[in-house]
């Protein structure tokens, strides 16, 4: 599975790097193409970290934190001890948004998903690789868990 992480995260690197691109060349920042009646493609600019917060912190502040966390992360991946598929999701993730920040001083983000007025903040590819990726590092950390968790070993006691 690890030389399969390999492959994952150039074309997921690729997948989020090309949708970017035809987002910022296609899609005018000031007018939403609809797809759906609570689905726009938008043209955003992400300056901060998830939900656009920190933005006062500056751009270069999140290039360090980008480049410590995919270390880690790629150092995780070689160790082998936790899940391919979360990390190498994560680290594509990471990477794509990572690039974005380097090369366009800002994250791109472009899908908007809607309920009536409530809008969740726009994101990309990069960002749902990332929280399926950290969404499977959960699931398994819980599953692996979860018959030690205290007060539900399963002796009835609750």
């Amino acid at each position: 599975m690890r030389k399969t992480a390999f492959i994952i995260i150039p074309l997921l690197v690729t997948l989020d790097q090309g949708t970017k691109y035809f987002a910022d060349k296609l899609i005018s920042p000031f007018k939403p193409v609809e797809l759906l009646p609570f689905l726009h493609l938008v043209n955003l600019r992400n300056e901060g970290a998830a939900f656009g917060m920190f933005k006062s912190f500056g751009n270069n502040i999140f290039i360090i934190i980008s480049l410590v966390a995919i270390i880690v992360i790629f150092l995780m991946l070689i160790k082998g001890k936790e899940d391919p598929l979360g990390l190498s999701l994560i680290l594509g993730g990471a990477t794509g948004n990572l690039m974005d920040r380097i090369f366009r001083g800002s994250v791109v983000d472009f899908i908007d998903v809607f309920a009536g007025s409530f809008h969740w903040p726009a994101f990309n590819v990069a960002d749902s690789a990332l929280t399926i990726g950290i969404g499977l590092i959960f699931m398994r950390l819980f599953k692996s868990k979860g018959s030690r968790v205290q007060g539900f070993e399963g002796s009835g006691d609750v």
